[in-house]
């Protein structure tokens, strides 16, 4: 089909936050576009299967939180591979409550927008939400994450549930101590670059790491990774 020239689209990283009957919820989005500036207008896709997406559908309101180009992969794991079904995401993150009641997340953020809803279009697997903004702030002056910078600097991966998401195409097997991909969110383990945040030095291979190693992006623990390739 070509969808390999969706690629060159861009894309930034966002935490979308929203709640409902008072529980609170968000998760990471990348798709998401001015609408227009009069009245002032955004549109954000979410999965269906996400719990945010039944919040937006409840409460009519959402959050947007601008990400850093240097948001840690530890923070766009937690919004972006665990869900909010079976944790709070929001424990020992700072946010605060939005002039709309929504969560607002200011750790990592750049700006923030919030948005009532005033529309939805069904895509499938996905609703796109459009929200007329309400409350806007620019926290400070550091590069916005790109999805560009995010997948080729940081090395992310997308989630299953994301609109970007495209099956991995398979790789050779190196010589060299292997590469291994964790099979919950694409994270790959480099044994050149080790993992630094877990005091891992470069050069330790795969099966070396400690037993009670996890994922540095999802928490998976060992045995969810597969050799790359």
């Amino acid at each position: 089909m070509g969808i390999e020239a969706f690629r060159k689209l861009s894309y930034g990283l966002y935490v979308i936050g929203s709640l409902k009957d008072g529980q609170i919820n968000g998760q990471i989005a990348n798709a998401l576009f001015q609408v227009t500036s009069d009245p002032p207008t955004v549109a954000v896709s979410i999965c269906k299967e996400n719990l945010t997406h039944s919040y937006i559908q409840a409460s009519r309101k959402f959050s947007i939180s601008i990400l850093s180009q240097n948001t840690p992969m530890t923070f766009i794991g937690l919004f972006g591979f665990r869900s909010g079904k079976n944790m709070n995401k929001f424990e020992g993150v700072n946010y605060k409550s939005g002039t709309t009641g929504v969560p607002v997340v200011l750790q990592h953020a750049i700006a923030y927008i919030e948005a009532e809803v005033t529309g939805e279009l069904d895509c499938g697997t996905h609703t796109i939400f459009a929200g007329r903004v309400v409350e806007g702030h620019i926290l400070n002056n550091e590069p916005p994450l790109t999805y560009d910078y995010y997948r080729d600097i940081k090395k992310g991966k997308s989630p299953k549930n994301a609109p970007t998401y495209a099956e991995p195409e398979a790789k050779p097997r190196s010589e060299k101590a292997p590469k291994y991909v964790c099979t919950i969110c694409g994270y790959i383990y480099d044994p050149g670059q080790g993992d630094p945040d877990a005091n891992i030095e470069p050069g330790t291979p795969f099966t070396e790491l400690p037993e009670d190693w996890v994922c540095p992006v999802c928490g998976a623990d060992k045995s969810k990774f597969d050799r790359e390739g």
